[in-house]
């Protein structure tokens, strides 16, 4: 059985995802479909819009095949960790032939000849990273300029134009330096966006838009249905059922009650022992909280954000004091020893005989429930669930154990 992996967040599934799982099946002549799907808590550092077993479903219902669980750890980290985390996971998985991801131009081949030029991380480009870092710049503009620099310095002038500020040429080099660490045999492909580009808040289309639009149309008409021609019949669906259930749609203000608490209740030398906390922005933070007009998640971020801390970065650095995670948990030793555990969310039938194949294949275990082991990061996913439980229109203490008690989604 041909397979290939995708790296997916459906927050929420639309058309463009589905287009993606379709074209991902043709142009690597798959049979199944692995998606490697985060949870609770997404790259951006926001919380996803439905929780992770609904956007199981909403992925196994648009033609994939096995869902499997992206850990927070890696969820909502910068591209070169999320990266790392979800190739990990489908490399692990050993049952995976080819990768394949969207970008902005289609072009895998030109960001296989950067990420060969970069895999063995040339100190020049580690060197101008840092020294524009510390003149302000925010981190994805700095990245794409220092390996521009470099590419250039070494005579590599056609891979120096090549547009590396666009998120998922960004996102994409990282998954093939990834591929590179890992030594992986799994074959890169990529498809190019179609009609909306990753993040355009504004609708162009009458049948794509992205899921940042369509976010951005929910909170500001509160209406499922204005969704429906842009979204699959089944997402559609989920979603209502889900808003019926009071468990969507979830947004950063749902939690301004437990972030505020541990804002107020911890000391400055506390808040720097998380995760993202640095050079003294604990500080800006505390003194933040004294000038909000009012007290909610967006005013704080935008009452911090300058041009070196993107709201990106500081959702992020929010997202690791609400949840508690601590520097020395999240360090680049700690996720570069890659996934211990293959966390399965869900499975057609045809995901069944893979995962069948997986067990036999796997270099790591392959769990079903956060009862399974002592991991750690599979113990910080089950209390990222608990978290997200808080935000549901009646917090019940069985919702919050559900990584503990669901078993997989199956269709």
């Amino acid at each position: 059985m041909r397979t290939v992996g995708i790296v997916v967040e459906y927050n929420p599934l639309h058309n463009g995802h589905l287009y993606h799982i379709q074209q991902s099946r043709k142009i690597t002549g798959a049979d199944a479909v692995v998606a490697v799907m985060s949870g609770h808590f997404l790259q951006r550092g926001e919380p996803a819009l439905a929780d992770k077993w609904a956007r199981t479903e909403m992925a196994l219902r648009a033609g994939c095949d096995l869902v499997l669980e992206l850990p927070v750890a890696y969820s909502s980290q910068p591209a070169q960790w999320f990266a790392y985390g979800a190739v990990a996971v489908l490399h692990a998985a050993g049952v995976v032939d080819t990768l394949c991801f969207g970008s902005e131009s289609g072009d895998a081949d030109t960001l296989l000849r950067i990420a060969d030029r970069l895999a063995e991380e040339p100190e020049a480009v580690g060197s101008e990273l840092a020294r524009l870092l510390k003149e302000g710049l925010p981190y994805p503009t700095a990245y794409a300029e220092s390996v521009r620099r470099y590419l250039r310095a070494i005579g590599a002038d056609a891979e120096a134009g090549y547009r590396l500020d666009q998120p998922n040429h960004t996102l994409g080099l990282h998954y093939l330096l990834a591929l590179r660490r890992l030594r992986s045999p799994i074959v890169p492909y990529s498809i190019r966006r179609e009609k909306s580009e990753y993040g355009q808040t504004s609708i162009t289309d009458a049948a794509i838009a992205s899921a940042t639009a369509l976010r951005k149309l929910l909170a500001e008409s509160g209406d499922l249905a204005g969704l429906a021609p842009y979204v699959p019949a089944s997402t559609l669906e989920i979603l209502e059922r889900e808003a019926r259930a009071g468990r969507a749609p979830i947004a950063w203000e749902r939690f301004a009650g437990p972030l505020f608490h541990q804002l107020y209740a911890l000391s400055e030398s506390d808040l720097s022992a998380f995760a993202e906390v640095a050079e003294g922005l604990e500080f800006r933070i505390r003194r933040s909280l004294a000038r909000l007009p009012r007290l909610g998640v967006d005013s704080l971020l935008d009452e911090l954000k300058t041009k070196r801390y993107t709201r990106t970065k500081l959702q992020r650095t929010l997202l690791r004091i609400l949840l508690g995670h601590r520097k020395e948990e999240l360090s680049a030793a700690a996720l570069a020893g890659g996934v211990r555990y293959i966390r399965v969310l869900g499975f057609t039938g045809q995901g069944r005989e893979l995962l069948r194949r997986m067990k036999r294949t796997a270099a790591v275990p392959v769990v079903q429930s956060a009862a399974a082991g002592d991991w750690a990061y599979l113990a910080m996913d089950a209390r990222a669930s608990a978290v997200y439980s808080l935000a549901f229109r009646d917090p019940d203490p069985r919702l919050a154990l559900r990584d503990y008690t669901l078993p997989p989604v199956q269709i």
